[in-house]
């Protein structure tokens, strides 16, 4: 299959209703059947519409697996993280990534989730882009539901760009030629007299993943500068004491989680939602792990290249391997 050129697109298919649903971020897709192929208009338009909006929903029937691959494959090559470290996926499709809290249960015990959130160091700690410790994250993930509560577990996404527009120009100034440092588990509070922070510091310790990007990134499509941290993932600015680190960033992070620049979205079976991710970050749910319900979610992410700050210093890897595709 070829990947449409979409920055080139000026008009937009008859048949392609795009309705906004939040004031700076988020719009539902209606008008096309995501189960047949797009030509290469649609899917033009499509990524000009996620360039524009950020996070694009689209309700509908489940595709299935095999057609979730082939879409995610018409905007770019897929990406998944190596090995163990990929999570699961359904059986004959190593590209997509199921997020199922009862898989989490097998792999890792009961109240996983739960477990960890208590441990978050702060409120907002769940929110982030995706797989940012990669020296290269993906450029886009397509996240599709396949079993959804009857209530609970929404999904939220921030608009990064809006949020750095946002700021003071003085503060723009600063954080411009700031880079900082991005891992996982960052903002959990792990110890090492729980045996079960244990084994995930051992895993992260003995295989490492950690990037240094700028705190400014420079969209390489639009132009546009965008915040590029998040509680999830950012530990430290590199070249600020640690008060001052700390300060900074809680600053930022209180700042890009206002509720002005987020959207919310209330997932269906077969719901979409196909995001830029190096202009979003997004929160995952926190409000249904009590409750006895299925949530099955499958995610597919587009290969990202180098992110490039305003001076054009690009993100360095300090450990682990670059992103490849599969």
């Amino acid at each position: 299959m070829t990947t449409a050129s979409p920055t080139t697109l000026h008009t937009r298919p008859a048949a392609l209703d795009i309705r906004p649903v939040a004031g700076r971020i988020g719009a539902e897709i209606h008008g096309i059947d995501l189960r047949e192929e797009l030509d290469d208009a649609t899917v033009a338009a499509v990524w000009q519409a996620v360039l524009e909006h950020r996070v694009v929903f689209f309700r509908g029937p489940d595709v299935g697996h095999a057609r979730h691959v082939a879409l995610g494959v018409r905007f770019g090559e897929l990406t998944r993280r190596p090995g163990a470290k990929h999570g699961v996926h359904p059986e004959g499709f190593p590209q997509i990534l199921t997020v199922d809290p009862k898989k989490d249960v097998e792999r890792y015990g009961a109240d996983f989730e739960e477990h960890f959130q208590r441990k978050w160091v702060s409120s907002v700690a769940g929110w982030h882009s995706d797989l940012t410790p990669a020296v290269n994250p993906p450029k886009a993930s397509m996240l599709r539901a396949e079993r959804t509560p009857a209530f609970g577990g929404d999904t939220q996404w921030t608009n990064m760009v809006a949020a750095y527009e946002g700021l003071s120009r003085p503060v723009r100034d600063l954080v411009d030629g700031l880079r900082a440092e991005h891992a996982f588990f960052t903002a959990v509070h792990l110890m090492h007299s729980d045996e079960r922070d244990r084994e995930i510091l051992r895993r992260y310790c003995e295989e490492p993943e950690v990037a240094v990007h700028p705190v400014v990134r420079v969209h390489p499509e639009t132009g546009e500068k965008a915040l590029f941290v998040s509680p999830g993932s950012t530990t430290r600015v590199m070249g600020l004491s640690r008060l001052e680190s700390r300060r900074l960033l809680d600053l930022l992070f209180e700042h890009m989680t206002s509720a002005e620049y987020t959207v919310r979205f209330r997932w269906e079976p077969g719901s979409i939602a196909f995001w830029d991710n190096r202009s979003t970050c997004h929160f995952a749910p926190t409000d249904f792990a009590h409750l006895d319900v299925e949530r099955v979610m499958h995610r597919v992410t587009l290969l990202g290249d180098l992110p490039k700050g305003p001076d054009g210093t690009e993100s360095e890897l300090v450990a682990g391997e670059p992103m490849q595709a599969c």
